[in-house]
């Protein structure tokens, strides 16, 4: 058997179906374009899911690839088992070999056999094999069974399980069929295998690969029929044939995780037994690096919900397992550096986004570990709690909220808690999670009433796309709907849907708007209104009858709205020439992450942790207005989808391409040919949409505003031709406007507002100190309303302050007052009750704390709060409350004091 690298292992895959006539189709993002269904590419035919569905043509009927993925459980607790488990992962590799209507059982078993067995020469004894035992629709496979002993496998080493183990389905519908799993043993006596060990929990077997036998189709009710080209599809676990090959029993032992282990050993600066006796916290550091730089560089950015909520889950808990075995400052960074330079040879995004990747995952480090300490000390507040009651369960609404403020994982928190022998009441979490999620979901409505169900279900061809040559075409209109029904007939004043089999106007897609214009014959008239693609090819267009009538397959001409298309393309083409500035400026990973592109602005959203300064944005204008100067001539060509990246062109995350794709050229000097490598200057992108002929017929592009839309995801909003012109004017006429009231020239404007902002900020100073001298007046009144209770001086009443600052500040004036006592004040603040506890130093030792105080106030004023033992604060909703929460103070220090 060889021993060789984890590179050599998957090129050696990828050759060997090579040869054998299969194309190698390059790694798929890790977000699954077009297909809502799934939140990542979680195996190696996902990508291939319109092809096995029919839905998508590819110019070739086999194909092998090494697919990054990523896999989360529902289960909250499905993150423990990384690091313990010698081969559970988040991030993966998946080797596969597919087959689209070509070969089908026979060749697929037989390479199988000849890869295992003669390029990999595992072991013929060591191999084990699983067919589909057959059930009540499916028969028996013994198809299977008999070409697996027509290559060379023994009679008893072939094992047939049921439906569970051994039948693959796509989903609730749709292709699915049996499936013959291959397993390896790799324990050390050979001799006593056992085929009850095959799909046990015994770690010496185990699954390395998974042939599909894709010939059914299921239904909705079950019912399968035969499909008119089977198909295959297979998956290979990269890492687990890595630790065979390498003949390791353990993944983490393999050449894949070793430098990341070896990094983090280094950086804590401990050896190899210290790995040894704390490993489970070591591989889920690297486990996760590998997952978080995919992740980022896919685009993927930490957050609050979906894939970001995933991301931030996933670096957070390597951020604690790390804390476990001994960091006390920020590292993961320095560990994802070497997942780049591992694996950034065969996965050139990572190199191409390393410094966003570092940036990213640092800030987030940072980010949570200023939040740890003060999520520690509110979940021991917690722990406290529930064992001063006797009590063994957190509840959910304690989880959701260490999750909802302090950003703790359910899985750390329930870590955490079973270290002190407790648990977490994870339905009682999820219903607290739910509640948000309904308060804060928005309600989703296709656009137009468009019905994705109607079209769905009709059998129509792709629509013909003339737009980019013709603004007119004459087409035959196929379908009709009105009110989401077919119909033959849409009469005047009915707001319509039409199918033609081709048109000029260009679908919404990729940010740019639908084209607007008519839709007439002799019969009738339709103004459209707005055009879109509620599936796949299908082209529909919305908008209302405005005379007679219009009729199915009938012959009309579909005229866009040519000045409108003009102001888009401007538009849309300005966008890519930003693309290519923020790239050149800031770095190639501000990627694009949205737009926006619209006749009268554009909006684009892009990654970066930053504000963008007004240096960074002059600079963008300058480059931008540079090349609409220019006047270069804008270059479309279509070519193959692996050419067009090996050019340098930009495909955009999130978006699905077919092997057949677009390239926009912008901005390019005329000595640069279209098929020559991408310069600093030029902008290169996949892209379907409509674009200007020349750069000059853009005009003038102006940035109007630069925020932040989410955690690492910038926006700028911009104007070109007349709009910018026209927002230049107005800014231009309120400086003029600004200047003459101050009685000042233009050039001065700046200098005269400095001035003044300089008076305003002296005399907010000494309004300020006024404010503090007479605060400082009236708390000496405020003194002598103290009480004793025992040798405690405290002192409870209600103030009036503008805000929670003056609050602190009278809170501390009156403790160096004080020198010992208990403070408690309450006041109100943008109608909501307040109060604030100070307790003095001498005081901590006999027990007070301010955090209890405010606890145990703040519900009856119907809000909570917290905080340090010497400082405290709370809010609430009751008003009406707050002087009894104070009338209630005297009680709480009792019971305080007593214990």
């Amino acid at each position: 058997m060889k021993h060789v690298s984890s590179a050599d292992i998957r090129q050696t895959y990828l050759e060997f179906f090579e040869k054998h006539q299969h194309t190698i189709v390059s790694s798929s993002p890790l977000i699954p374009a077009s297909d809502p269904t799934l939140l990542f590419t979680n195996a190696g035919m996902v990508p291939f899911k319109d092809t096995f569905l029919g839905l998508e043509a590819r110019p070739y009927t086999r194909a092998t690839s090494s697919q990054k993925c990523l896999r989360v459980s529902g289960k909250h607790n499905d993150f423990e088992e990384v690091g313990p488990s010698p081969r559970h992962h988040t991030f993966f590799e998946m080797l596969g070999n597919f087959s689209f209507g070509d070969y089908f059982k026979a060749e697929a078993i037989q390479l199988a056999w000849k890869l295992l067995t003669e390029e990999f020469q595992l072991p013929v004894e060591r191999l084990w094999f699983s067919v589909f035992e057959g059930n009540d629709q499916v028969p028996a496979d013994e198809e299977a069974i008999a070409l697996w002993q027509q290559v060379g496998a023994p009679a008893d080493r072939i094992l047939r399980f049921g439906e569970s183990e051994n039948f693959w389905r796509m989903g609730d519908t749709g292709p699915c069929g049996p499936c013959s799993e291959i397993h390896y043993y790799r324990g050390d006596d050979v001799r006593n295998q056992q085929a009850a060990g095959v799909n046990s929990d015994d770690p010496d077997y185990m699954e390395i690969w998974n042939l599909v036998f894709m010939q059914y189709d299921s239904d909705t009710h079950g019912k399968l029929t035969a499909l008119p080209r089977p198909s295959i599809d297979t998956g290979m676990g990269f890492e687990r044939i890595v630790s065979v090959l390498q003949n390791v029993k353990n993944n983490y032992d393999t050449d894949i995780f070793t430098p990341i282990i070896k990094k983090t050993i280094e950086l804590l600066g401990r050896d190899e037994v210290h790995y040894r006796e704390h490993f489970a916290p070591y591989r889920a550091v690297a486990d996760h690096s590998r997952a978080m730089a995919f992740l980022i560089a896919d685009g993927v950015l930490p957050g609050k919900n979906g894939r970001a909520y995933v991301l931030r889950r996933i670096l957070r808990r390597a951020a604690y397992q790390g804390r476990t075995i001994g960091f006390e400052r920020p590292f993961l960074s320095e560990v994802a550096n070497t997942v780049i330079e591992q694996m950034g040879t065969v996965y050139p995004e990572l190199q191409q986004r390393r410094d966003f990747i570092l940036e990213t995952v640092d800030i987030e480090e940072r980010q949570f570990l200023r939040t740890l300490s003060s999520g520690l000390t509110r979940l021991d507040t917690v722990i406290e709690q529930v064992t001063a009651h006797k009590g063994t369960v957190v509840s959910g609404e304690d989880a959701f909220r260490l999750q909802d403020t302090f950003g703790f994982p359910l899985d750390l928190t329930q870590k955490i808690a079973s270290e002190q022998q407790l648990s977490v009441d994870v339905a009682g979490f999820e219903a607290a999670m739910e509640e948000q999620r309904i308060q804060s979901r928005d309600v989703a409505h296709f656009k137009q009433n468009a019905s994705v169900e109607i079209w769905s279900n009709q059998d129509l061809p792709p629509t013909s796309f003339v737009g980019y040559t013709y603004e007119q075409s004459e087409s035959r209109v196929l379908a009709l709907v009105v009110d989401d029904t077919l119909v033959k007939t849409a009469s005047e004043g009915q707001q319509v849907q039409i199918v033609l089999d081709e048109t000029p106007f260009y679908a919404e897609s990729g940010g740019q708007i639908g084209d607007r214009g008519t839709v007439v014959n002799a019969t009738g008239q339709v103004q459209i209104t707005d055009t879109q693609r509620p599936i796949p090819g299908v082209t529909v267009h919305y908008g209302t009858v405005q005379q007679g009538e219009i009729v199915i397959d009938t012959v009309v001409i579909a005229q866009i709205d040519g000045a409108l298309r003009q102001s888009i393309m401007r538009s849309h083409t300005a966008t890519h020439l930003l693309h290519r500035a923020l790239r050149d400026v800031l770095g190639e990973h501000a990627a694009q992450s949205g737009s926006l592109v619209a006749p009268d602005r554009l909006r684009f959203d892009f990654s970066h942790m930053r504000a963008v300064s007004p240096e960074q944005i002059q600079e963008l204008e300058r480059r931008i207005n540079a090349w609409i100067r220019a006047d270069t001539a804008i270059i479309w060509e279509n070519t193959n989808y692996q050419d067009a990246i090996n050019r340098g062109a930009i495909a955009l995350f999130g978006e699905k391409y077919t092997d057949e794709v677009r390239i926009v050229t912008v901005g390019c000097a005329a000595s640069e040919s279209a098929s020559s490598a991408p310069s600093q200057q030029c902008s290169r992108e996949l892209c379907g949409g409509t674009h200007v002929g020349r750069t000059g017929e853009i005009g003038y592009f102006r940035i109007i505003g630069e925020s932040s839309v989410a955690a690492g995801v910038r926006r700028i909003e911009a104007l070109s031709g007349l709009e910018a012109e026209t927002w230049v004017d107005m800014q231009t006429t309120t400086l003029q406007d600004i200047a003459a009231r101050l009685n000042i020239v233009p050039s001065q404007a700046l200098e005269r507002i400095d001035g003044l902002l300089a008076e305003l900020k002296n005399q907010q100073q000494q309004i300020n100190a006024l404010q503090a001298q007479q605060m400082r007046g009236s708390l000496d009144s405020l003194l002598s309303h103290t009480k004793q209770l025992n040798d405690v001086t405290y002192l409870a009443t209600r103030v009036e302050v503008p805000d929670a600052t003056r609050l602190r500040e009278m809170g501390d004036w009156l403790r160096d007052k004080l020198s010992s006592g208990i403070i408690v004040l309450g006041t109100v603040l943008k109608e909501k009750p307040q109060l604030m506890v100070v307790v003095t130093s001498d005081l901590l030792a006999q027990g007070y704390h301010a955090g209890n105080i405010v606890r145990s106030l703040a519900p009856i004023m119907g809000g909570g709060g917290g905080g340090r033992p010497d400082m405290a604060q709370a809010g609430g909703r009751n008003v009406s409350k707050l002087d009894e929460a104070l009338g209630q103070v005297e009680k709480v220090l009792i019971e305080q004091g007593t214990k």
